[in-house]
């Protein structure tokens, strides 16, 4: 019997990849120490200038290994982002006198939508234990949240593809639930059928509207399927595993499909190469957020009709020195032809400019509320 020759090679490669995760475990508890000392000094989270000096020096380290530039710097991204979030967590964790370690969690559709994987990402990185509480329609996320029934909601409000989720918009029109928190799940649309399914069988297939919308370039090369639109594209996925016919398939992620015992016949088809969903974590409780790390404030906000109301609101933050980073209208419920503003801001709810923006907003518009403040997911990459 032949030995194979690679098999040698793989254990040390294996050893090797051993090593690595205990440095980077040793480094990580290093970061946990580092955000002690932060705290007791008051000093910001990052430190963009000793994030952009330590990458130069690994760069040129690198170059002695004849290791590629932009690899060093996709590495080492992550390695920080790891870590700026590490700190972020273990600071807001001691602000907010710890946090609930075992909480129900809400979300849209059953087991493996993508909704789902969104509300393990928070857990795990929030969380020791979790129940999951799946609902069949976002309103049902709200309601179960603001009865008590769960902890926590999570739930999408824009796609960097199909853009904002208006029904979410909508919710948070009505609601006296605070956004707590923020996270960006890349979203990797699959045709997923049952096994011994080929491509060229389907001619039917299930998901929620979003993923057809935002394929939408991939279905017109398959202009003979027939769409059906579903809760969730977890429920597709159950509808397609139960129904065991070849000729019917569903559109959602490759971990959901595993759930269902799908296989993937086609992947990466969404119509921008970078699809991304932003999810939203809802609470019946605010939280405090550190002047140490990079906060984002929403607000809800109605202007008068006369010309040049919504351009005087944005003005006041101009000269507040605060960043919009969006801005969305929605109908007013009951009220026709009038609209509410949803703007997303750079900044912590209690900082000096931030207060001083929101009392003269008060004095110049109909309605302004604040919907949350919480800190900003967005780690910006190092140059």
């Amino acid at each position: 019997m032949t030995t194979n020759p690679l098999l040698p090679l793989r254990d040390k490669i294996n050893e090797l990849d051993k090593a690595l995760l205990e440095l980077v475990a040793k480094r990580r508890e290093l970061s946990t120490q580092v955000i002690n000392t932060k705290i007791k000094a008051n000093i910001p989270v990052r430190d963009i200038q000793r994030e952009r000096s330590l990458v130069k020096s690994l760069i040129e380290q690198g170059k002695n290994y004849h290791l590629d530039d932009i690899f060093i710097k996709r590495l080492y991204q992550i390695i920080i982002e790891d870590s700026v979030l590490l700190q972020q967590k273990i600071l807001q964790e001691k602000l907010n006198h710890g946090t609930i370690k075992t909480a129900k969690i809400a979300f849209l559709g059953p087991m493996g939508s993508y909704s789902h994987s969104a509300a393990r990402r928070y857990a795990s990185a929030h969380l020791e234990q979790i129940v999951e509480s799946s609902c069949s329609n976002f309103k049902d996320v709200f309601e179960q949240l603001d009865k008590g029934v769960v902890d926590y909601g999570v739930v999408p409000i824009e796609n960097s593809s199909s853009g904002s989720i208006n029904e979410i918009y909508d919710l948070l029109q009505s609601t006296n639930l605070h956004i707590i928190g923020e996270l960006s799940l890349p979203i990797d649309h699959c045709i997923l059928a049952i096994p011994n399914t080929q491509l060229d069988q389907i001619d039917t297939v299930y998901s929620h509207p979003q993923p057809f919308q935002q394929c939408s370039h991939f279905l017109e090369g398959y202009p003979h399927w027939k769409i059906i639109f579903c809760d969730s594209t977890s429920s597709a996925m159950e509808m397609v595993a139960k129904s065991n016919k070849t000729n019917y398939a569903a559109m959602g992620n490759k971990d959901g499909g595993e759930l269902y015992g799908l296989q993937v016949l086609e992947h990466s088809f969404a119509n921008q190469k970078e699809n991304i969903t932003r999810f939203i974590v809802l609470s019946r409780d605010p939280v405090h957020v550190s002047d140490q790390i990079p906060a984002k404030t929403t607000i809800l906000m109605k202007t008068g009709q006369q010309a040049g109301a919504l351009v005087d609101a944005l003005s006041v933050l101009r000269n507040h020195n605060i960043v919009m980073t969006k801005l969305e209208s929605r109908p007013i419920h009951g009220t026709p032809w009038e609209e509410m503003f949803y703007i997303d801001l750079q900044g912590n709810l209690y900082s000096d400019e931030m207060q001083n923006a929101l009392k003269q907003l008060a004095k110049i518009t109909l309605y302004t509320k604040v919907l949350g403040c919480y800190p900003n997911d967005s780690i910006t990459a190092v140059m």
